[in-house]
């Protein structure tokens, strides 16, 4: 028998720290009605217990899931916890306790309230990952493809593959403003490192041409008649602009003409 008790769980904030507090709370008999990070300020109302990152128990929990629940359960999870959910620990304990009770059937009881938000936490991932795929402009620095990203949630290991398949040749750095992390590749080995802040140089005159040139693309493709800013923000949402080079900026007063492309041709 569980019950819910007045503990706040604190972890490192790992994945196999979470198991450890799903290994904890099943252990001591107890559901935490909290789940926080070292640096969450602490509330006076509750004790807070720190849990310590054990591998041999998180490993127990691991082996578990796709025992009990399935391979699914298990993969909802790992993305569960990657989501800008501010309660995703609590409720993958919670979620993971209905799994260990009534198996593979968790994936589809949508109406529970701990799998229902769960599954919204995780569209919404799924969902800033794919546009985010399409949204990313690179930038050549140094004979190295850059671009930023300030996204929600944490889409940089649902990206690594994407990008990967796509220049598998290049050497490429996708920097994550929000969490301070960083995708970098170089031909078949890739690694997201912490960086706490990255400053770009300035772009150099080739660069800022090709900047131009998409610019000019992107203005000569729209049909003036169909303009319609409302549908483009629906497919298109603002706050992904600020590193979109298509409105990076104003134009130039004296736009790059399409006789003068030809220089970007390779010969």
């Amino acid at each position: 028998m569980f019950d819910q008790s007045n503990l706040i769980y604190r972890y490192d904030g790992s994945f196999d720290g979470l198991l450890c507090c799903v290994f904890e709370s099943y252990d001591k008999k107890e559901i935490p009605t909290e789940i926080i990070l070292p640096d969450t300020s602490q509330t006076l109302l509750f004790t807070v217990k720190e849990i310590r990152t054990d591998v041999q128990k998180s490993s127990r929990v691991l082996a578990s899931i796709p025992e009990k629940m399935g391979f699914d359960a298990l993969n909802f999870i790992r993305r569960a916890f990657l989501t800008c959910f501010t309660q995703k620990e609590l409720y993958i304990l919670l979620f993971l306790r209905l799994g260990y009770r009534h198996g593979q059937s968790v994936m589809s009881m949508l109406a529970n309230d701990v799998v229902n938000i769960l599954f919204k936490a995780v569209k919404h991932l799924d969902n800033e990952s794919h546009l985010l795929k399409g949204f990313v402009r690179f930038s050549i620095f140094s004979n190295i493809l850059v671009a930023q990203i300030e996204p929600k949630n944490y889409v940089l290991p649902l990206m690594t593959q994407h990008f990967s398949e796509r220049y598998p040749e290049e050497r490429f750095l996708i920097y994550d403003k929000t969490h301070g992390m960083a995708l970098v590749y170089q031909p078949y080995q890739s690694a997201i490192i912490s960086i706490e802040d990255l400053e770009l140089p300035e772009p150099d005159e080739q660069e800022q041409s090709y900047r131009e040139l998409w610019q000019l693309f992107y203005d000569t493709i729209e049909i003036q008649g169909r303009h319609n800013p409302k549908c483009r923000m629906s497919h298109m949402p603002k706050r992904y602009w600020k590193y979109m080079t298509e409105f990076g900026g104003p134009r130039k007063k004296s736009p790059l003409k399409l006789e003068d492309t030809a220089k970007f041709l390779i010969p």
